[in-house]
């Protein structure tokens, strides 16, 4: 996600904003309602300067509900733990949560985040994957705001040159990343492959590309010990053996890869919606010589992931009616479209994709809708950081050539099951 790039300036915004919090009063001399009052917004840093505007627009028509926009670290993982910080103390510092997707069944299951009334927001009017990122354990604990799913980037004019059409299967990528990668100067392939979260996704999708999973959806029970799971491990690690993965990838997050596709040293990228802006702009060296098709799977088009953020209401929010009602706004069809038309961040309303309008001006839309229709969630869990964590010690050895595939699903296995257990 954009708001989750670069790092620096989330602090600093947050300590103005906390600062000149404490001097909002709902209704000057008068009590607040039960439930409702001014509000504080938490989310990692807004890099590009859309959101302040629709919360202005929130408070100029709720001048006694007022919200404030807290901005944390850019990092996702310095974001979760100072979030998990002041959930952890008790402290009602919160009211509305942007959450990874991926948080939201930690959060639930800890008790941070409360439980929503599903009538509160037309979830039939979302895309229908993209809900179950937000429920927990049979019910609803957030609202989708923003959703992701990943896409394949891959070189037009190259595939052109060559009479060959996008890759749909893991074998085209393959051979095209090996034999014609070279011709061109270009390294193969490269998704996010670097020990972080990144990497987590980069494996889900691969182990769901290949008809398996990671853990059952209560996340009790572990289901990665499995053919599919060994088919994607000797995929990721087949390319890099092979050299259509480079070296370098091992050390790719989203921006580094992102840069390598931009500044035309890669003839596929594995990575969001976001980079077609980018690789689109008059500086980028790939301008009007890319497109962007699914993710491909073994034998046709792949499973994406599900990324984006939920938002949540703190189990210790001062003003929860209010922070339900600032949720539907921020998920209203009015304000998504100002999500991806000012954001750049892929709306949750089905709708949206379908209007020739914003199509026009966002070509992927109908490729990323297809991609979000057919995604899957990351393992829920209520342990889901340990998941990760492992996922991503296992996948780093495998694409290091250090354990086989066969090894490192029999390993997954068995620390998975001891998270489980020890829970």
């Amino acid at each position: 996600m954009r708001w989750m790039r670069a790092a620096g300036r989330g602090l600093l915004a947050a300590a103005v904003v906390l600062a000149g919090y404490a001097g909002f009063d709902a209704r000057a001399g008068g009590a607040e309602p039960a439930g409702r009052g001014p509000m504080t917004l938490v989310t990692a840093g807004d890099l590009t300067g859309y959101l302040p505007p629709l919360l202005e627009d929130w408070n100029e028509e709720h001048p006694g509900e007022r919200v404030a926009l807290v901005e944390l670290p850019d990092s996702a993982d310095e974001t979760r733990a100072q979030m998990i910080s002041e959930l952890r103390s008790g402290s009602d510092r919160f009211d509305v949560l942007n959450i990874d997707v991926a948080w939201t069944s930690e959060f639930a299951a800890a008790g941070w985040i409360a439980p929503l009334e599903r009538d509160r927001v037309p979830l039939d009017t979302f895309l229908r994957p993209v809900v179950d990122t937000a429920t927990f354990d049979g019910r609803l604990y957030a609202v989708p705001y923003v959703t992701n799913a990943g896409l394949l980037y891959y070189r037009k004019d190259v595939l052109d040159r060559a009479g060959v059409k996008p890759p749909r299967t893991w074998a085209e990528l393959a051979h095209q990343a090996r034999t014609l990668a070279p011709r061109h100067g270009l390294d193969g392939y490269a998704g996010q492959f670097l020990p972080y979260e990144g990497l987590t996704v980069n494996v889900t999708e691969a182990v769901h590309s290949a008809g398996g999973s990671i853990l059952r959806d209560d996340g009790e029970r572990v289901t990665v010990d499995s053919d599919a799971a060994r088919a994607a491990f000797s995929f990721l690690a087949d390319g890099v053996r092979e050299g259509w993965i480079p070296r370098d990838a091992l050390g790719y997050k989203e921006e580094e890869s992102r840069r390598a596709f931009q500044d035309g040293r890669l003839l596929f990228l594995r990575n969001w919606p976001y980079v077609h802006a980018d690789a689109s702009a008059k500086d980028s060296k790939v301008a009007g010589r890319f497109g962007v098709v699914p993710l491909p799977g073994p034998d046709g088009p792949g499973t994406s992931v599900l990324g984006g953020s939920n938002l949540a209401v703190s189990s210790h929010a001062r003003h929860p009616e209010s922070a339900a009602d600032l949720i539907a706004y921020l998920t209203s069809e009015r304000v998504q479209r100002k999500v991806l038309t000012e954001g750049s961040l892929p709306p949750v309303r089905a709708a949206l994709y379908e209007d020739p309008a914003l199509i026009a001006a966002h070509a992927y839309l109908p490729t990323l809708r297809r991609s979000v229709l057919s995604a899957v969630p990351r393992p829920k869990s209520a342990r889901y950081d340990q998941v990760s964590l492992a996922v991503q010690a296992v996948a780093q050895d495998v694409m290091a050539l250090r354990q086989t595939p066969e090894q490192a699903v029999a390993r997954l296995a068995r620390e998975l099951g001891d998270i489980s257990r020890t829970g």
